[in-house]
């Protein structure tokens, strides 16, 4: 799991008095807590150990630790019990989410050895290396009565896949949020006018996923279509044809364009270190602009597929939900109702100008458009179906409060008849049926686009809304 910025923090916990009391404990607990950081460090492999805090005075190491390392999460494992005491300084101090980690070392304690043990003082000890769940209500308690928000996950430290499952969808969530908070979102051109739906506060957007945004003109993107060589172009030409499946009724000289402004797509996002764009611009009444921007579609795509996801019309919300969904490894391809299917109990849905070609079922298409409905210019487009198979939908939705809500749905992308138009369109089936989810879904008052990503993975988002202290809504 790759993210060099992202760092774990873990630390165990214990009661310093006991080490004296019942040999062999400590070493025991850190023996369990090596095994942790193991399998902790397999998922991801930049873990800061602070070890096993059974003081203050290494709770207020082990705080400052994490904070000079800059981690971004904490694991708390409990290992037996230990005082709150001992817990909340560390916690307060690095100032980031915390998971327990209730986790016992087997199964159950093997009773009738356990009781056919002579000496109360090694029972006693025994024990103790079994009770990581006896201190969790204190450590909640404080927790919540401080201020601080907690998550939990139960389990064994071996052979319990449902309980690492639940830690590795942690580790994933802490790094999808590590990713937006440093994420460079560019916003080039305006908003598509009259949409009044999509338009968003830009302030809020830092709130909730920190990050940057730069504001980018038009005119720097023409600018730089200006210094693309003749081999520049060449070459991307040639990708296209590797990349895509062109059709014989694309012109050369659109192709041409669309190269040219491909490359300056490349350049621009490496000037601003760009991991994320929201565009639109009419161009009229500019011709090297308008050409700029009716040629963007394909660049913009293979930008998509890179790790740099694109959104159309200036959707600032949708292309933060592209670019979760793209960190969590699933695409995310800008997306919109197309139309409704009672027949086959589907809704088709897409979106012109950009696809996430790297979830495309097969080699996306390029087509000609003799006109870009609703938008200035013609050319050529792409044409694509999300792979078949489990899909998640995302959107980030401007509530009435002024806040900000993650609403996702899990569904099925299904074979069948598609709109062979030059845009991206797939079928997708719900669970609860495409009546319902439609009602279910619009009761919410999303925008009217989303991001669609392969595989379930509500679970992940879920935790990462938390991480975020997002409101987060199942549809299905």
């Amino acid at each position: 799991m790759s993210n060099e910025m992202f760092k774990i923090g873990l630390f165990g916990i214990g009661l310093e008095t006991y080490w004296e009391q019942f040999d062999g404990l400590k070493q025991r607990l850190e023996n369990y807590l090596s095994t942790v950081e193991t399998k902790i460090s397999s998922i991801h492999s930049h873990v800061i150990n602070a070890g096993l805090v059974d003081n203050i005075d290494k709770a207020f190491e082990a705080g400052s630790r994490f904070r000079k390392e800059d981690v971004d999460i904490i694991f708390l494992y409990v290992t037996t019990y230990a005082l709150s005491s001992t817990v909340l300084p560390v916690v307060q101090k690095a100032k980031v989410p915390v998971i327990i980690l209730n986790i016992s070392p087997e199964t159950a304690i093997d009773y009738a050895s356990f009781n056919k043990m002579e000496d109360r003082t090694k029972m006693t000890g025994e024990w103790l290396a079994y009770c990581s769940a006896c201190p969790v209500p204190e450590i909640a308690n404080v927790f919540n009565r401080t201020g601080i928000a907690f998550h939990q996950v139960t389990g064994m430290l071996e052979n319990d896949d449902e309980c690492w499952r639940e830690i590795k969808e942690w580790i994933e969530a802490a790094r999808v949020a590590n990713t937006m908070q440093n994420n460079r979102l560019g916003c080039m051109g305006h908003y598509y006018s009259g949409m009044l739906d999509i338009y968003t506060d830009l302030t809020t957007q830092y709130k909730y996923f920190g990050g940057h945004i730069e504001l980018l003109e038009v005119e720097e993107l023409a600018s730089l279509r200006k210094e693309v060589s003749n081999s520049e172009t060449e070459k991307r030409l040639q990708q296209f044809h590797e990349t895509f499946d062109v059709q014989a009724d694309c012109s050369v000289e659109e192709l041409e364009k669309a190269a040219i402004t491909s490359v300056a797509l490349d350049k621009l996002v490496a000037k601003y270190k760009l991991g994320s764009i929201a565009y639109y611009y009419k161009g009229t009444g500019n011709p090297e602009n308008e050409e700029a921007i009716s040629s963007i579609i394909l660049g913009n795509s293979m930008l998509t597929a890179n790790g740099t996801p694109v959104a159309g019309e200036y959707e600032i919300k949708n292309v933060q939900a592209m670019k979760i969904m793209d960190s969590f490894g699933a695409g995310g391809s800008f997306t919109e109702y197309y139309a409704m299917d009672f027949k086959d109990d589907v809704v088709l849905m897409g979106h012109d100008g950009p696809g996430h070609i790297a979830i495309a079922e097969g080699k996306t298409k390029v087509r000609p458009l003799k006109v870009y409905h609703g938008k200035v210019g013609k050319g050529v487009s792409v044409e694509m179906s999300v792979k078949k198979g489990d899909v998640t939908l995302l959107s980030v939705v401007d509530k009435k409060d002024g806040t900000l809500m993650l609403l996702y749905a899990e569904a099925e992308s299904v074979g069948g008849s598609i709109l062979e138009i030059g845009n991206t369109n797939s079928r997708y089936k719900f669970p609860i049926g495409a009546r319902k989810f439609v009602n279910d879904w619009n009761s919410h008052g999303p925008a009217h686009h989303c991001a669609v990503g392969v595989g379930h993975i509500g679970s992940k988002i879920e935790k990462l809304g938390n991480l975020l202290n997002m409101q987060t809504v199942k549809v299905c």
